[in-house]
């Protein structure tokens, strides 16, 4: 991610505030999910013709620039109804401009439960498809990447909804004041359920651009640890929707939407808006000479993050790092094995992979030289360019261009494929006095029966990382919602700061503090330390 997810309609915030997680972290930062694709005139009126005259039409803005937009009808069919999405949507990522188009249909039953699903996210470079059919509590997947399909059957603990009929859902029988919801909703972009609670307020009075006043039920809602609070009406029709990560949706005319959706130069910048500028008494120079930092995490709540253990440790809200050179092979993990396997967005059985992956470890004999491996040839291989996508290792390896969580699918990916047993991590790394989310890979070092887990960045190409990568989670997509409460609340103080001495710097291979490899720059920041150590 650096160099790192709906009702807005709620399919917005929700893939907006992933992909606001998958952009941001694509450039140390967190971007959207809904996008405009810059197509020519005639691809966009394709795209759009399968909506009528009573289609909904919405703005997107994102602190208070417009973004993009989103169109959604439902149509009655002889079972229920089929709802449909479609949304446009462009941000600027360090100077650097990212289109994206998100499709969604969903076909429910009458009473507007789910039956089946179709998904698709496409960044410019191909898109990802997600397909769903749901019996009963069985829900069978496709996922497509880089024109290969995988399937596979999930059983789950009670039928799921999507966030894109939440609001009919409500309007059939929700829509009381007072009333409180618990819902399951599955999100397509994360592949994961995730609880939702949806309390039901007065009806309000809201006011459009260039309309008159629509009356429409407060709703707030509770999802991956972010409050929205939208209007809806009646029929079930989002007004307007408001997220704390900065996000608005407004419904809008056809005209108004489509017109103002692609401004000649957005300003609101993710990567900035994400930039946590620490505070304290010590500095750091660069990251690469750090042997020990101590910093306080405050204005938020640390207690769902994965801040302890490894080359870090958290004794309240204080979290340790220690340089993971340092780093020795303890009790051998148990539950590490499990980090071999496939899923759906790490392909490493696909024989693409597989074959890449032979490639970049031939003649390294130790599960230490091979990962080293892994990195360098994983930084190498891939262009450095921010993206808006669910990071695919396949439709990676294909494109071969990609931010810090492209970088990081892929070697996660390619180690599995390896037999070495490797993981996501998602956090914090210094570059030029400000710490950026970004992600990277842990990757299990087996050394005669004891092991460690050793963090790695092939964005950086960094082996291993350096001391100031602050993890704050493990996982896919599904875990790094975790840092969605984060953005704009985390505060960092540093407490202090241990460098090796200038004689005994380590040398680490495309340390972040040039990021000659990133391609576009990166503002500069000054540290707002009160002295120099």
């Amino acid at each position: 991610m650096r160099q790192f997810f709906r009702p807005l309609p709620r399919t917005v915030t929700g893939p907006l505030s992933i992909l606001l997680l998958v952009s941001w972290a694509a450039v140390m930062a967190l971007l959207i999910n809904r996008s405009y694709l810059q197509a020519s005139s005639a691809t966009l009126a394709a795209d759009l013709a399968r909506y009528t005259s009573a289609a909904v039409w919405h703005g997107v803005y994102y602190r208070g620039e417009k973004i993009g937009f989103t169109v959604g009808q439902t149509l009655k069919t002889d079972s229920g109804f089929e709802l449909q999405e479609d949304g446009r949507l462009q941000m600027s990522l360090l100077g650097a401009t990212t289109p994206v188009t998100i499709r969604t249909t969903a076909h429910v039953d009458k009473d507007f439960q789910l039956r089946s699903f179709e998904f698709s996210l496409d960044p410019g470079t191909g898109p990802i498809e997600v397909r769903g059919q749901l019996d009963g509590t069985r829900l069978a997947l496709a996922v497509t990447s880089a024109g290969k399909t995988r399937t596979e059957v999930r059983e789950m603990a009670e039928p799921p909804a999507l966030s894109l009929n939440l609001s009919r859902r409500l309007a059939n029988g929700g829509l009381v004041t007072g009333a409180r919801h618990r819902w399951t909703i599955f999100d397509a972009a994360t592949l994961h359920n995730a609880p939702i609670v949806v309390d039901v307020g007065k009806r309000e009075l809201v006011r459009g651009p260039g309309t008159a006043p629509i009356p429409a039920f407060r709703v707030e809602t509770e999802f991956s640890g972010l409050h929205t609070t939208s209007w809806v009406t009646d029929t079930g029709e989002v007004v307007r929707e408001e997220s704390p990560l900065g996000l608005l949706t407004v419904r809008e005319s056809p005209e108004n939407a489509r017109a103002m959706a692609v401004p000649s130069q957005v300003q609101a910048d993710l990567l900035e808006a994400s930039a946590i500028v620490p505070v304290g008494r010590e500095r750091i120079d660069e990251a690469r000479d750090v042997l020990r930092l101590r910093m306080r995490l405050d204005g938020a709540d640390l207690s769902a993050l994965d801040l302890d253990g490894g080359s870090q440790t958290l004794a309240g809200n204080i979290v340790e790092l220690r340089d993971p050179r340092g780093l020795r092979a303890t009790a051998a993990d148990a539950d590490a094995m499990r980090f071999l396997a496939p899923e759906p967005l790490i392909e490493s059985d696909d024989p693409d992979i597989r074959a890449e992956a032979a490639n970049a470890v031939r003649g390294a004999t130790t599960t230490r030289d091979r990962a080293e491996r892994l990195t360098r040839y994983v930084n190498g291989l891939l262009e450095k360019k921010p993206t808006v996508s669910i990071p695919s290792a396949r439709e990676v390896l294909r494109t071969r261009v990609g931010d810090c969580n492209e970088h990081t699918a892929l070697f996660v990916a390619m180690a599995r494929a390896s037999g070495i047993p490797a993981r996501i991590a998602v956090g914090l790394a210094f570059v030029r006095g400000a710490f950026y989310y970004h992600a990277w890979p842990e990757v299990y070092i087996d050394e005669g029966g004891r092991g460690l887990w050793l963090p790695v960045d092939p964005t950086f190409n960094q082996f291993p990382a350096d001391a100031t990568h602050v993890r704050l989670a493990r996982g896919g997509l599904d875990r790094q919602t975790a840092i969605l409460p984060l953005l704009g609340r985390l505060k960092m103080t540093i407490l202090d700061v241990e460098a090796a001495p200038e004689s005994e710097r380590p040398i680490l291979a495309g340390a972040p503090a040039d990021l000659g490899q990133l391609a576009v720059p990166l503002p500069q920041r000054t540290s707002r330390c009160a002295c120099s150590r």
